[in-house]
């Protein structure tokens, strides 16, 4: 599932947004942004557990699985090489679908490289 919002939309809110969409899985794994009693409640419903750490200021801190949460690098250093073409880095497209349509392109051509 891709879902492309604008930039000033916090990841609180587009949390909302894909809550209905997540695919079955076991964990999910997510920053600071996520953190939230509706939504950690949300996915123990969809049978998901959730490995997001607490916001600095929850007053309860809420447990979760650490060594799992190293992961998510894998998922920063995408970001990161995706934002290495700049087209996708300093958003040239201004119309959403064509943006994405840039994303798609950089996505596949950093796996057909790293495929070689």
């Amino acid at each position: 599932m891709l879902l492309l919002s604008e930039g000033q939309m916090s990841d609180y809110k587009g949390a909302a947004l894909t809550l209905d969409a997540l695919p079955p899985a076991k964990e999910l794994i997510a920053d600071r942004g996520y953190d939230s009693d509706w939504y950690r409640q949300a996915l123990h419903a969809k049978g998901i557990v959730a490995c997001i750490p607490g916001r600095r200021n929850r007053k309860a801190p809420v447990a979760y699985d650490t060594k799992l949460y190293r992961q998510r690098h894998r998922i920063e250093n995408m970001f990161a090489k995706l934002k290495d073409w700049r087209r996708v880095a300093t958003r040239y497209d201004r119309c959403a679908h064509t943006f994405m349509s840039a994303i798609v392109i950089a996505a596949t051509m950093l796996f057909w490289i790293n495929e070689s």
